[in-house]
């Protein structure tokens, strides 16, 4: 059997693996092992690759702001500040038709600048918007959707953990790609903004509601609600100000963060009752999975080079006299594809390393691509039969009157409108790029 022929089995073997309900990194990892067996005649070579390859991934200290800002946005959410930021929010927009929604959107993409996962937004938001909604008589569809659509922005608005796991890829300046993602988030938000006010016009009874008055105002007090805002903007200021006013690089800048969350949330008397144990261990597990992830598709992408993949990728395209737009366009489908199956994390691990020698030969930018990376993997939160974001909002909420179908298509507006965001950043890279030069 050929080296190619042996990658292309690989290939199958993965996409057979995770259909069958496999770990994907379990996946990777048993394939990895089989392929150097299978091309050097040695299946022990295969567990001595892995053995190194786990230690070369992620031996890097580039690595730690991984851990650091997943602590960093786990000690944000304990600290409820994203329930006192939907408070004021709430309290801004609330007497606009729709205007809750709008609120969500907004608190959703202010939390976003301070954690970076789009799970824990989705999480919090469930417990904090969708009552406060479903009380003011919005439809528990639109309700729903809303809170899993805005979700999304907190992998996008820096900082950004899979902006992160794809400048660790792809060797880029995080830095640069926390910029470069400023532009098309905040294009993003007034999208779902703009889209929630259109639907409130066009479709009212398909998003409900009546106009918020004092009485169905979240009791958040103003002088609580701005003293979270400021403390919002004081932590995003402090972490991405010092990111590119030089003072320290990203890992640092994590540290940074995790020590200042640490310490909002120490002065709200959030981490009472072993929550500071509770966010720990959740840092631990998430951070682990990551880990392994990248160990895995590190070793695998080293298997898929041996094979030959990424060459015979470049020759196709030089065959085929593919350009830059071509590439793209199934580059960014592909991506698309792959979030109905496959969880944000594991697609940017098992695409990005297979992409990045025809970005190079294509001369695309690494920065506009990652960004326009992150969007595409995105859209697959919210579309069936994963999208993770609507599992977390269904696992949150335990309530039978709204089935996980009603929030796969209350979500959907969202997910056209992404694709929309994504189309535009897609053609005028300036959107992104704009911020970084």
């Amino acid at each position: 059997m050929s080296e190619f022929a042996i990658g292309v089995l690989l290939l199958l073997g993965l996409v057979a693996l995770i259909a069958a309900g496999a770990h994907v990194a379990v996946a990777l990892a048993v394939l990895s092992v089989l392929g150097v067996g299978l091309l050097r005649g040695d299946l022990w070579m295969g567990f001595e690759l892995l053995a190194l390859t786990a230690y070369d991934a992620i031996a890097h200290h580039v690595f730690g702001v991984v851990p650091l800002f997943v602590l960093m946005g786990f000690l944000v959410n304990a600290s409820d500040l994203g329930r006192d930021s939907f408070g004021v929010a709430h309290r801004v927009f609330g007497r606009v038709r729709g205007g809750l929604g709008v609120a969500t959107v907004a608190a959703n993409a202010v939390f976003a600048a301070i954690t970076g996962i789009s799970i824990a937004s989705a999480a919090v938001f469930t417990q904090v918007a969708v009552p406060a909604m479903r009380r003011l008589g919005y439809t528990p569809r639109f309700s729903v959707g809303v809170v899993a659509g805005s979700s999304v922005l907190g992998m996008l608005v820096p900082p950004s953990l899979l902006l992160i796991v794809y400048g660790l890829l792809a060797e880029v300046s995080i830095g640069a790609l926390f910029l470069a993602g400023v532009g098309p988030g905040l294009l993003l938000a007034a999208a779902f903004a703009t889209l929630i006010l259109v639907m409130a016009r066009l479709a009212p009874a398909a998003v409900g509601g009546v106009l918020a008055d004092a009485a169905g105002a979240p009791p958040v007090p103003w002088r609580r609600g701005l003293a979270a805002l400021a403390q919002v903007a004081a932590l995003g200021s402090l972490v991405l100000g010092g990111i590119y006013g030089g003072w320290f690089t990203p890992s640092e800048a994590g540290a940074v963060g995790a020590l200042a969350s640490l310490g909002i949330a120490l002065a709200r008397g959030s981490l009472r009752e072993g929550r500071l144990w509770a966010v720990l261990v959740q840092t631990g597990h998430t951070t682990v999975s990551i880990c392994v992830l990248i160990i895995a598709a590190n070793c695998f992408a080293r298997v898929l080079a041996l094979c030959g993949l990424p060459q015979a990728l470049l020759g196709t395209l030089e065959a085929f006299e593919l350009g830059p737009a071509a590439f793209l366009l199934g580059y960014l489908g592909v991506l698309i594809a792959l979030g109905t199956v496959l969880d944000s994390t594991s697609i940017l691990l098992i695409a990005v390393p297979l992409a990045l020698p025809a970005m190079g030969a294509l001369a695309l930018d690494p920065v506009w691509v990652g960004v326009l990376t992150v969007l595409a993997v995105e859209v697959g939160l919210l579309t069936p039969p994963l999208g993770i974001a609507v599992y977390v909002i269904h696992g949150s909420l335990r309530d039978e009157e709204i089935p996980l179908r009603d929030i796969f298509v209350g979500a959907a507006p969202f997910a056209v409108t992404m694709v929309f965001v994504l189309a535009a950043v897609a053609i005028w890279p300036e959107i992104s790029l704009g911020w970084v030069r």
